[in-house]
């Protein structure tokens, strides 16, 4: 990686320590990527750490999260004559650090990146396994490339710009990585919810389980399918209401619902017991709100699971819980099954 090690850093320490790998003298030049608001909230953190740098600004959203701002960001820095010793820095929740690294992965076929997560999404998550991407025709994240960073950058005072709705959502992929491996951190942490005064310990055990899942499987073949509890339902849910239908919802939000969706499969499958299942909603229901749409569109919804990138052909593979803190992936489900799991939602 031209002297940048892959490595992610969480706490304090995070940003002297980017400073120190941006000033070494095999990178060219430093371009950093934000959008609207982390232009205006995080970049002030940030800006004293770097060196010499462009700033590359995108417009703020997911529905922004296209091809065509890949192409701001492609023309920034073929006009500013980046070469493959160029670094881009992200700075920024999913959208960013998702379209950022795509466009940094493609430009000359592939110049060093790293991430500056300023969400809770993109700390636990977003930011940490490889996976960059933009949407395309509605549908989350088709157009993509597995690609490393060359460090993840982590620091918890960017929470501190965040608003309750926004932190409630990154919690839903925390709560994912417990359900899915870590039954004690469930039935322990959970009774704190979201309000975490000291958000690191938190951070650094949920990054530690996607690592571990993600080394095992850097390549989504098998192990990391586990990562996608909750995003068959959720994606379907959020590629339909926000990029097809215009309604707001955010990721976690979606991702949410679809772990309520997905739980509930599970106990139809006979993989968990009722006072599991029971102890998940409760729990889901009590810090996040329910997702608003009418029973007639289950069906419409239901149909987006189809362009789900874990399919083989026309089966869709779902990954259900074998008991908390187990999953199991590649669980073909139906179409059926995901709609009458979305009138299910819709009636409690």
């Amino acid at each position: 990686m031209n002297g940048l090690n892959n490595s992610v850093v969480i706490g304090g320490q995070a940003l002297p320590e980017l400073a120190e790998m941006l000033g070494q003298a095999a990178v060219s030049q430093v371009f950093v990527v934000v959008d609207t608001n982390t232009a205006r909230h995080c970049y002030p953190l940030l800006e004293p750490y770097l060196p010499k740098h462009k700033l590359v600004e995108i417009p703020v959203g997911e529905q922004y999260k296209t091809l065509a701002t890949c192409e701001l960001v492609w023309n920034e820095l073929t006009e500013s004559s980046a070469d493959r010793f160029a670094v881009v820095v992200n700075l920024g929740g999913g959208v960013v650090t998702d379209l950022g690294g795509f466009c940094a992965a493609t430009y000359k076929r592939g110049i060093r990146f790293v991430q500056v997560p300023t969400t809770l999404l993109a700390q636990v998550d977003a930011s940490v396994g490889g996976k960059t991407g933009v949407d395309f025709l509605g549908f989350k994240n088709q157009i993509g490339v597995f690609q490393e960073p060359a460090a993840v950058f982590i620091d918890p005072q960017f929470l501190a710009t965040l608003d309750a709705r926004q932190l409630k959502s990154g919690y839903a992929e925390v709560v994912k990585h417990w359900l899915i491996a870590d039954a004690q951190a469930f039935a322990t942490q959970r009774q704190e919810g979201v309000l975490v005064q000291d958000w690191a310990p938190i951070i650094r055990s949920s990054v530690a389980t996607k690592q571990q899942i993600v080394e095992a499987d850097p390549l989504e073949s098998g192990l990391r399918k586990m990562l996608n509890f909750g995003h068959t339902v959720g994606h379907a849910l959020e590629s339909y209401l926000l990029l097809q239908s215009g309604r707001e919802i955010l990721h976690g939000e979606a991702v949410a619902a679809g772990m309520v969706c997905e739980t509930w499969l599970s106990a139809q499958r006979g993989l968990l017991s009722a006072s599991e299942q029971e102890s998940i909603e409760t729990f889901l229901f009590s810090v996040f709100e329910k997702v608003q749409f009418v029973t007639l569109e289950t069906d419409a919804i239901a149909q987006f699971a189809l362009q789900d990138k874990k399919n083989s052909g026309s089966t869709i593979n779902c990954t259900l819980l074998d008991g908390i803190g187990r999953a199991v992936y590649d669980q073909p489900v139906t179409v059926a099954e995901i709609a009458e799991s979305l009138r299910y939602y819709h009636r409690l």
